[in-house]
């Protein structure tokens, strides 16, 4: 290092160690590139030789230092891309955790974050707990000071359960299902207004497979129904329709049970479902008979013993008139009492009770004690010999001369097509029908059919065979209108029969006839029965029938009315005090919400009298203003002393037991605007007159300029559609009372008259009260009925032309009475005064009472009349014996009472008042 030094600082003296040191550096590089030379040509031979030699030694394949292929140099290549990736893909996932461990600090602070919201949320419901407490206390209070200030009722809040609340548990067994434990009351509260909801069966799988008859006959009658709702939610019940269907056996039970089940509203059991099977065949078969219902009613034709579930499902009637109305021209006439033959029977028993219970051992083992006994053989014989023996025409016949319609095992099959047996129905007085011999079988298509026919004609029903279960025979009294005899009894049948005298026997078929009509004749008087006896069992009133809402025609009103003095004398008749206070309306029926209860068995099953033949029937819901008929006259009377007993009190009432009351006017006018001013005029003055309506008949309106008399009391010009006699009868509205003064507008009645009257109809609430008289008589040579206005000593019509009555009566006339009425009505604008009195005599069985001895009525100087054309007599013969054709009997009956006021003297103490005697 020193010589190196001294070099390059340019040493002198030193040049022989220089030259050594030269040649030093010489040696050294050649042996290091001789060095370098060996190392690089004679290592890499010995290395190739030394791996050939390892290659070689190895077995196949095995190499792992020799040469390669070409694929297997790409090979590397990949393995070294493979390392590159694995590189990469470490590098990601380490910063992939990186990050996932800032995301798990970031988590840790938001689950903090929730916890705090938590305890923030706790706290503020807490809060609100609070609030609500406070709020519903308050909501409290206020309605206890709410309701001490409120004495009167309100309607109650009607409270709907949650859409998928199943209601009350299941019973154990669902054939012990009754309504307490199978019916949803709450959803059927008394002011809900009973809503229906009807499904619609197209919208499921077995939709497709029923009648398109009955599909169509119920769809329309549901549309039309008063109670159908569309909204579901609110419904009371629902209806789902099953059957007919059109072919046997397309739809398999279990089929149909899962469709049920998947109804939109059947909550799991069916609860508040009805399920309807409609049959038109005498072998409609059991469609619901292995279908599990739930606690779903059935309503159908036929019904086994394990199957019925007494009050909780229904026997309905087969549907024979599917879209078509009866015809009344076609149905015979009640009487003759007696017809051709005393009974009749056609039918062919296909199979036996033995070798049906052969067939079904499930139902032997079932069995307690020995098999039922078969009666068939000795029904057999036993009619055999009555029908031998010569003492009555009768008919039976126990052999098809064609073949018999299909029937079910141990059912009696009909017998010809349905108008060969009505023909034969026709001649008979009574009708056999054999239930089958099965007692699992309590009713059947065929019964029922037998039934329904029957009834339809006026063969009075004699059903042998006391376990069958006749339609809606937990609401109707079917002894007013069959026979029902068990079958141990069939000796004594003959003997029963004779021993019925001809009123019972009448009284039976007219039942039977307003039964069928009633409950049985088309598929709206089926739907709405079935409604009905759902709604009566669950004790909901019927929605009130409507009123026919009054059009007002605007006029002028001002002018002073007169006073004629023929009007206003009273002569020697004491009206009573005369009310000076404004009109009022009298005391409206208030007893809705009791009525299906008080009024149950009256109001379904008996024809005669005020409250039976119409008034509660599906058709004629609760009036809004019904009366009690028999109310009047039977109040209570002290005995002995205290007040009462003179007269005075009685009369001061006008003779009636409801002190306040006042009567309605209702006069039909057409274009005589002279003779109905003039007849209004005569109204001014009159005591306890609440309004007049007059119904403008005319579709050209009154004259503008007309100035309408000022009365004392509103007068009322109703607007019709059109013009028609029937308006006369239209419940309008504006009417507030119970008693209406029909009278025409040129009748001339004194105030006393129109007084007396109606003193004497608050005595007779049920009936037609009024003046002129007519009576009906029996044409001999023609066999037919006439009309008769002679003068004579016996009467079974009064006018309505100058008449009062009941409400009550309108809205039958108008909504119940048989269409077929009304259209003869306005065909020939005449008899509607005749038809008023049908329909009152038909449903009381009492005639009318003509007070005074008015006869006609004459007004001078008025235009002709209709009554003045010659054809109106012969018209109104042909109306009676219509009508008598369309009821079935004449139901007109004659009476020679008549009421006159008369003053009349007997002992009595000076304070006593004098009476009225009726004549």
């Amino acid at each position: 290092m020193t010589g190196y030094t001294m070099l390059r600082n340019g040493g002198v003296g030193n040049g022989g160690q220089t030259c050594v040191l030269r040649w030093s550096n010489r040696i050294r590089l050649t042996w290091l590139s001789f060095t370098l030379f060996i190392i690089l040509v004679f290592f890499p031979l010995i290395a190739h030789y030394y791996l050939t030699t390892l290659d070689e030694a190895d077995e196949a394949g095995k190499r792992i230092f020799g040469p390669r292929a070409g694929n297997e140099l790409c090979e590397v290549k990949h393995v070294l891309d493979l390392c590159r990736i694995r590189e990469s893909v470490s590098e990601e996932l380490l910063q992939l955790e990186a990050k996932r461990q800032e995301l798990n600090s970031e988590i840790a602070k938001l689950n903090l974050k929730i916890e705090a919201c938590k305890k923030s949320i706790e706290n503020a419901k807490q809060d609100l707990l609070q609030l609500k407490n406070v709020i519903s206390q308050t909501e409290h209070s206020y309605k206890e000071l709410m309701a001490q200030n409120q004495p009167k009722l309100s309607l109650p809040i009607r409270l709907l359960p949650e859409k998928d609340d199943i209601g009350l548990p299941p019973p154990k067994v669902l054939r012990s299902c009754r309504l307490h434990n199978c019916f949803d009351y709450s959803r059927c509260p008394l002011t809900s207004g009973f809503p229906v909801y009807v499904y619609d069966s197209d919208q499921f799988a077995f939709g497709s497979y029923l009648d398109p008859l009955v599909k169509q006959a119920f769809q329309a009658t549901a549309r039309a129904n008063v109670y159908v709702t569309e909204n579901a939610d609110i419904a009371c019940l629902y209806v789902i329709l099953v059957g007919e269907m059109q072919e046997l056996g397309v739809l398999r039970p279990a089929d149909l049970e899962k469709q049920l089940y998947s109804l939109p509203h059947w909550r799991t059991d069916g609860h508040n479902h009805v399920i309807i099977n409609l049959s038109r065949k005498s072998d409609t078969q059991n469609l619901l008979y292995n279908v599990s219902t739930g606690r779903a009613m059935v309503a159908q034709s036929t019904f086994y013993a394990a199957q019925y579930r007494p009050g909780f499902d229904l026997v309905v009637s087969p549907l024979v008139h599917a879209m078509s109305e009866p015809n009344f021209m076609e149905i015979p006439p009640q009487v003759p009492v007696k017809r051709k033959y005393l009974f009749t029977f056609q039918g062919e028993k296909i199979e036996s009770l033995r070798s049906s219970l052969q067939e079904a051992r499930s139902f032997e083992e079932e069995m307690e004690g020995d098999p039922p006994a078969d009666y068939d053989d000795r029904i057999i014989a036993t009619l055999k010999a009555v029908q031998d023996s010569k003492l009555d025409q009768v008919l039976v016949e126990f052999t098809c001369k064609n073949q018999p319609k299909p029937s079910l095992p141990t059912e009696w099959a009909l017998c010809g097509e349905r108008e060969d047996r009505l023909e034969l129905l026709k001649l008979s007085t009574f009708a056999l029908i054999i239930t089958p011999g099965d007692p699992r079988l309590v009713i059947s298509s065929g019964c029922a059919t037998r039934l329904f026919e029957a009834l339809e004609v006026g063969a009075v029903p004699v059903v042998l065979g006391e376990h069958v279960q006749l339609p809606y025979q937990d609401v109707l009294q079917w002894s007013e209108a069959a026979l029902v005899v068990p079958k141990p009894r069939v000796t004594e049948v003959h003997f029963l029969l004779r021993s019925l005298s001809d009123s019972d026997l009448l009284a039976m078929r007219r039942q039977g006839r307003f039964l069928w009509e009633t409950y049985f004749s088309t598929a709206d008087s089926i739907f709405s029965t079935v409604l009905a006896v759902i709604r009566t069992r669950i004790q909901i009133p019927a929605a009130p029938i409507r009123e026919e809402a009054a059009a007002e025609i605007p006029h002028r009103s001002g002018k002073a009315a007169g006073t004629d003095p023929n009007m206003a004398d009273n002569g020697d008749l004491d009206l009573g005090p005369v009310e000076t206070e404004p009109p009022y309306a009298s005391p409206k029926y208030l007893r809705n919400f009791t009525l299906t209860v008080t009024d149950f068995y009256r109001s379904w099953n008996s024809a005669p009298g005020p409250f039976h033949l119409f008034p509660h029937t599906p058709f004629d819901p609760v009036l809004p203003s019904e009366a009690k008929f028999l109310g009047s006259g039977t109040g209570f009377r002290p005995i002995g002393g205290g007040a009462g007993g003179s007269g005075k009190e009685f009369q001061a009432s006008l003779g009636g037991n409801v002190p306040r009351e006042q009567f309605t006017v209702v006069m039909l006018t057409y274009e005589r605007e002279e003779v109905l001013m003039n007849s209004l005029e005569r109204l001014n003055g009159l005591p306890y007159l609440n309004k007049v309506v007059v119904v403008w008949n005319s579709p050209k309106l009154p004259s503008e300029d007309l100035l309408w008399p000022d009365i004392g009391v509103p007068i009322m010009v109703v607007r019709t559609e059109k013009n028609s006699l029937n308006n006369r009868f239209l419940p309008w509205n504006e009417i507030e009372t119970e008693a209406i003064l029909s009278i025409d507008d040129d009748a001339h009645l004194r105030h006393d008259e129109i007084m007396f009257g109606f003193r004497v109809w608050r005595e007779a609430r049920d009936r037609i009260v009024g003046f002129p008289g007519r009576y009906h008589a029996w044409d001999i040579p023609h066999q037919s009925w006439l009309y008769n206005s002679n003068y004579s000593c016996e009467l079974s019509m009064v006018l309505t032309g100058a008449a009062f009555f009941h409400k009550y009566y309108a809205y039958l006339y108008s909504y119940v009475m048989p269409q077929a009425i009304r259209d003869m009505v306005d065909e020939y604008i005449n008899c509607e005064d005749i038809a008023m009195n049908f329909l009152v005599s038909h449903i009381t069985r009492k005639p009318p009472i003509k007070v005074t001895s008015r006869w006609t009525f004459r007004c001078p100087g008025c235009p002709q009349a209709l009554s003045h054309d010659d054809s109106h007599f012969h018209e109104r013969h042909k109306c009676i014996n219509f009508f008598v054709k369309v009821y079935g009997y004449m139901p007109l009956l004659y009476t020679q009472f008549r009421v006159d006021s008369v003053l009349f003297k007997t002992r009595l103490p000076h304070d006593k008042t004098k009476c009225f005697k009726f004549i």
